[in-house]
């Protein structure tokens, strides 16, 4: 189980700009979850507490109990929003660097390396260097570097950013086959873009959760005599203020 427990963070010194406070929230086990919010929303802020990449400045983020960055790093894959290439290197040389971050042995890295790369289909560049192969091939390259850790918690911060929509329901479809007993949480600003394809939808705007339950729940919202017919999209706008927060 991967929780937030009243979590406090803020960006800058002098002119502090709070992004999460007295937060708390979990990932579904064994589901799929939709992080949804409007830019500034706070949603990359959150994938990078969770995975450890950043501290809270107050509260902890625990994995089954540990809240020790090592534990976070071994148990939690991250994609995030903005997939570099790493300079001089190739595909598999990137990934396999990821999973000896993560605590492979150089052999190890190698193995996982071309797991990871098979199960996003890159195989055929494993050989390319990074900054040569295309945007829908660096987001997956990406997806290979939080899978290549063999953790059971994936976080996915706007996968399907910049692909074309060929490009988008490839990755959906490479989604759909991974099996993480920790849960699945996939950020977006889209609403429509995964809606069928996830178990739960959570919605956070100005740091604070709007909405945290199942997708029937959610389409319930638009289901009343006010709103009957409303789109998902319509129910979003509507939970954060219409676009005018």
């Amino acid at each position: 189980m991967l929780s937030a427990h009243d979590l406090r963070f803020s960006y800058g010194r002098r002119r502090k700009v709070d992004v999460l406070t007295d937060f708390s929230w979990g990932v579904a086990a064994g589901k799929t979850t939709l992080l949804l919010g409007p830019n500034g929303a706070g949603k990359s802020t959150l994938h990078k507490l969770l995975s450890g990449f950043e501290r809270p400045q107050r509260g902890a983020v625990t994995i089954n109990g540990r809240s020790d960055r090592e534990s976070l790093y071994r148990k939690v894959g991250w994609m995030p929003q903005e997939v570099q290439p790493a300079r001089g290197l190739t595909v598999a040389e990137q990934v396999e660097y990821v999973a000896w971050l993560g605590g492979a042995s150089s052999r190890e890295a190698r193995r996982r390396s071309a797991t990871a790369l098979e199960a996003v289909d890159l195989m055929d560049k494993h050989d390319v260097r990074a900054d040569r192969v295309s945007g829908g091939q660096l987001r997956r390259v990406g997806l290979a570097q939080a899978l290549v850790r063999n953790a059971p918690v994936l976080l996915l911060d706007e996968p399907t950013a910049g692909l074309d929509p060929a490009q988008a329901l490839n990755f959906l479809s490479l989604l759909r086959g991974l099996d993480c007993p920790g849960g699945i949480v996939i950020s977006t600003h889209q609403v429509s873009d995964l809606a069928e394809d996830v178990d739960r939808i959570t919605v956070l705007a100005d740091g604070v959760l709007r909405f945290d339950d199942d997708v029937a729940a959610f389409r319930q919202l638009g289901a009343g005599t006010e709103g009957a017919g409303s789109s998902l999209a319509q129910v979003f706008a509507s939970m954060i203020g219409g676009g005018t927060h």
